[in-house]
């Protein structure tokens, strides 16, 4: 019996790691796109820097939607076309993800001793209007990953990777 469980927790964790994993990826490739641009554009010198931020970042995020994800946050649109569940989850992970990226950036400027305004400037300038505009490049950029997860729900993942010659 207890052999049984074991292997269920087993299972269950690898297939959790599995789906933090590629998460973690998808979410690791488009901030350290967004650090290389803002260091390019702002002529930052500590290119590697923002990397690793970019890294822990996503890691951190990504724990973020795996979280949200078991406690089925924006699942009751599943039933519906596709259309409305990838939009959907689109627009509450990106506000999801920009809210805990505000927190982050407070709290690390609250450890570097700046006031909550202070630290905020380094989100979309600081404004209401550049949040919402990080928001929005949020919701696109999350669009095709809950594209292929709604996909791969619907027509069965083992269907979405099986290779066929």
């Amino acid at each position: 019996m207890s052999d049984n469980i074991l292997s269920r927790i087993g299972r269950k964790g690898r297939e959790e790691g599995k789906r933090l994993f590629w998460i973690f990826l998808y979410l690791s490739v488009l901030l350290g796109l967004f650090s290389i641009h803002k260091s390019l554009v702002l002529n930052e010198p500590n290119l590697f820097w923002h990397q690793g931020f970019a890294i822990i970042n996503a890691w951190l995020l990504a724990k973020v939607m795996v979280t949200a994800e078991i406690f089925h946050v924006a699942d009751n649109l599943k039933h519906r076309p596709l259309i409305y569940p990838i939009m959907f989850k689109s627009a509450i992970f990106a506000v999801l993800l920009v809210s805990f990226y505000l927190l982050e950036e407070i709290l690390v400027g609250l450890w570097h001793g700046k006031t909550i305004a202070e630290s905020i400037q380094t989100v979309g300038g600081g404004t209401f209007k550049g949040i919402l505009v990080v928001g929005f490049i949020m919701f696109i950029v999350l669009t095709p990953f809950f594209a292929l997860r709604e996909f791969g729900r619907v027509v069965g993942e083992n269907e979405c990777t099986a290779a066929r010659f």
